[in-house]
């Protein structure tokens, strides 16, 4: 539902008084939960890049149980990279009282709804302006 033209501007006041305060912009920056897993991610990348100088190191100096420690630790951080990446590409993910929460799906008894209820569930919630 589209806001009207004394909503938007009164959206439009709100938004301009919150830019010019750093000290809530910092605070909102910090409890983006998009924010953490993207420095989760960066945390990921730089382990899997000691996994792998571990790995080629101990294949280098002839030391198997290195080497096979350097490929685990990059296994580890890959499989935490790409969870971090799933959770900052979720859309209910959202911020409540400083808090992060998930919403529940309406999905059939606790599963994970198919694509076809996701896309359904998108088509039901995109913009009235496009067709």
């Amino acid at each position: 539902m589209p806001l009207s033209e004394h909503e938007q501007r009164l959206f439009e006041q709100i938004e301009r008084s919150l830019a010019e305060d750093p000290k809530f912009a910092s605070a909102v920056r910090a409890s983006d939960p998009r924010f953490h897993a993207r420095r989760r991610l960066l945390v990921a990348a730089g382990v899997v890049v000691v996994g792998l100088s571990l790995l080629v190191y101990g294949a280098v100096i002839k030391t198997p149980p290195l080497a096979v420690a350097g490929f685990v630790v990059m296994l580890a951080a890959l499989g935490f990279g790409a969870q971090s990446h799933r959770r900052s590409q979720s859309p209910d993910l959202h911020v409540v009282g400083g808090t992060t929460t998930r919403r529940r799906s309406r999905g059939r008894s606790g599963r994970r709804p198919s694509i076809l209820d996701r896309m359904e569930d998108r088509w039901r919630q995109r913009p009235e302006g496009r067709r």
